[in-house]
């Protein structure tokens, strides 16, 4: 599975990163990309899912 941080986001005073993780269908076996726009700390937490 790749993974990656594709952008480090600032506005203002939130700061946000946007990331992206490559996850495989159990059905097809395809590969799909998943993004999400999050506070940094969350990131690791995220692609462990």
């Amino acid at each position: 599975m790749a993974k990656k941080v594709v952008a480090t986001l600032q506005t203002k005073t939130v700061r946000l990163t946007k990331a992206v993780k490559m996850v495989r269908s159990p059905k097809t076996g395809a590969y799909t990309f998943v993004e999400a726009v999050m506070d940094p700390e969350l990131v690791n937490d995220w692609f462990k899912k």
